[in-house]
């Protein structure tokens, strides 16, 4: 199934993101928690790839046993940076040979090394032209990213909305948002959006914290904002593992039931492999999810 067309449905939904391993001897670790995560009957689910196309060739291994095992409509990140379009259609042609129907088009984090190159030589330098390409040749569901406190490069908001449009009219299907820790922040922009004629849908992305040290992490990787209520929360429970953890899963929640009760249809959590955040969540959301209201 596309992912677009679960996203068209009235019904309230959860999806999961997932990361595969970093070397071959992890795999097992991660097929088990991924298995969980996907036993729990998401909407869908993604698979990320590393930076530079660190872990590329564990993506697809991911996806292919979650679609397959527990039939689970999966997304594939697929990221550009720094490779030629000879690559790039090799990886894309492998997506359609294993029947993956779902592609999340990235450009991908720029490493430390890859920040020294030139990259006016690249073939790829924005994920625009990775979805042009792909469009092109291809019948996939196109996802992309979109980062609702402005994306960390970009000069300014309307910079940046006019970014995600290219990236909507090149053939986006449905954009994905940075993780938000506060979610007036995410209607503020989501109207800015819908101004400037952006009319896909759109999934907020929610990252639960249920460990104080991920915090300083959360901030470098998208830039969010953290308010206050959520700063107390991890400064009252952060020292307690068993406590920061329940707090973090409730906080999630409190965030994806006021976005339901504002409209939104569709969330995304970035669970970070753990099944048990994961159950948690949609333990809490039982009543919820798969409803129409």
């Amino acid at each position: 199934m596309k992912i677009i067309d679960i996203l068209n449905r009235k019904q309230m939904s959860l999806s999961f993101e997932v990361f595969p391993p970093k070397m071959e001897t992890s795999f097992e670790n991660v097929r088990i928690a991924t298995e969980k995560i996907a036993a729990l009957k998401p909407a869908f689910m993604s698979v990320t790839y590393g930076a530079g196309g660190g872990t590329s060739r564990y993506t697809l291994d991911v996806v292919e046993n979650i679609k397959n095992k527990y039939d689970v409509p999966v997304l594939a990140h697929l990221t550009c940076v720094s490779s030629d379009k000879k690559t790039i259609q090799e990886r894309i042609s492998e997506m359609e040979q294993r029947g993956i129907k779902n592609v999340m088009a990235l450009r991908g984090d720029l490493t430390p090394e890859l920040e020294k190159t030139d990259r006016s030589k690249w073939d790829y330098r924005y994920a625009v032209e990775l979805i042009e390409d792909i469009k092109k040749e291809h019948d996939f569901c196109i996802g992309a990213a979109c980062y609702p406190e402005v994306h960390p490069e970009s000069p300014n908001q309307a910079e940046d909305i006019k970014h995600i449009k290219e990236k909507v009219d090149a053939g986006a299907d449905f954009l994905t948002t940075q993780m938000i820790f506060d979610n007036n922040l995410f209607f503020n922009f989501m109207y800015k959006v819908r101004e400037a004629g952006i009319t896909v849908p759109i999934v907020p992305g929610i990252m639960p914290i249920t460990n104080a040290n991920q915090v300083e992490r959360a901030i470098k990787l998208s830039g969010a904002f953290m308010p206050q209520r959520f700063r107390a929360m991890v400064d009252k429970f952060g020292s307690s593992p068993e406590a920061m953890k329940q707090a973090g899963i409730a906080y999630a929640t409190d965030q994806i039931i006021d976005l339901y009760a504002n409209g939104i249809t569709n969330v995304h959590v970035y669970s970070m492999n753990k099944p048990d955040v994961a159950r948690g969540i949609s333990e809490n959301l039982s009543s919820i999810i798969g409803k129409e209201f």
